[in-house]
């Protein structure tokens, strides 16, 4: 009987066990969490670029993370591929669990130094034509990213057309997407920054739900960041500086510019990502709902 007894309790533990397990390992999952959330150092005030020779000037009701910051939360919580070109990223907001909250967005900043960007064909520019054309290369690409396991991709049309500032040498437009086997559509919000040796990138991507507060987010935005002194577009030296091989055109088009569509590789794991993510975490014993309880709380 004395055995039984024994034999019994040890079927009790061994049923529990997987229990305390999943225990731990939320314990451990909150803590790194904990952990990288305490660590992220949110900016604001003027911000200095790294190798852009360009300032952000963080506007109240913003923050900003450094490169450093940036890819761990493209990476470790976004679960994004390491992408060694972000220089930093801006945020709505000055909580940290704004990188967590899937009704906000992030705009990653890059940098090209292709060279000067001539904005002789602005004007010119038939930005229907454009997107046509750009539906047509977005269809006929679906091809190859079918055999690399990624959904097809619709280019729906402009959310924002194209808009390029004369005086202030800055172009900014947004597509609407709809990807393979989702209901809501992608929202890509792009902003160029024209300098002398080549262009700033600010890409925002977010779901078309939130269209109005990315955009009206984008344009306070805008007058944020520009070029140093000796750096800008009107600093160009013709007889001595490099000049890009491509204009305003390709800049939003793509093509030549490649290296501006830096999100254009990940927009399908971006905002998907980050939602699937921010799922699982929400799920890891509603840990986030008890952080954001005890925000409101606050």
């Amino acid at each position: 009987m004395f055995r039984g007894a024994i034999a019994a309790a040890l079927a009790c533990l061994l049923a529990v066990l997987p229990a305390f397990a999943a225990d731990a390992d939320q314990t451990q999952q909150e803590a790194k969490l904990r952990a990288l959330l305490d660590s992220l150092q949110f900016r604001t005030g003027a911000i200095a670029i790294p190798g852009a020779d360009a300032t952000l000037n963080v506007a109240q009701g913003f923050s900003y993370l450094d490169a450093k910051d940036a890819q761990r939360v493209l990476t470790d919580l976004w679960g994004n591929p390491p992408q060694p070109d972000v220089l930093g990223m801006l945020l709505p907001g000055t909580d940290k669990m704004a990188v967590l909250d899937e009704n906000n967005y992030a705009v990653v900043i890059t940098h090209s130094d292709d060279g000067y960007v001539s904005d002789e064909d602005a004007a010119k520019i038939d930005y229907d034509q454009m997107l046509k054309d750009m539906q047509e290369g977005t269809r006929d690409a679906n091809t190859e990213r079918a055999k690399q396991g990624y959904p097809n991709v619709e280019l729906v049309g402009w959310a924002e057309r194209p808009h390029y500032d004369a005086a202030s040498h800055k172009l900014y437009w947004a597509k609407e997407l709809a990807f393979q086997g989702t209901d809501v559509h992608t929202l890509n919000y792009d902003i160029r920054v024209l300098g002398r040796g080549g262009y700033l990138s600010l890409n925002a991507v977010a779901t078309m739900p939130q269209l109005a507060k990315v955009e009206a987010g984008m344009q306070q935005v805008l007058p944020m960041i520009d070029f140093d002194q000796g750096h800008r577009y009107a600093d160009f030296d013709a007889k001595t500086d490099k000049v890009a091989a491509y204009g305003i055109a390709a800049l939003i088009a793509g093509g030549l510019a490649a290296k501006a569509g830096l999100f254009a590789k990940l927009l399908v794991v971006l905002v998907a990502a980050k939602k699937l993510i921010i799922a699982g975490v929400i799920a890891v014993g509603g840990f986030l709902a008890r952080l954001f309880g005890r925000k409101k709380q606050a």
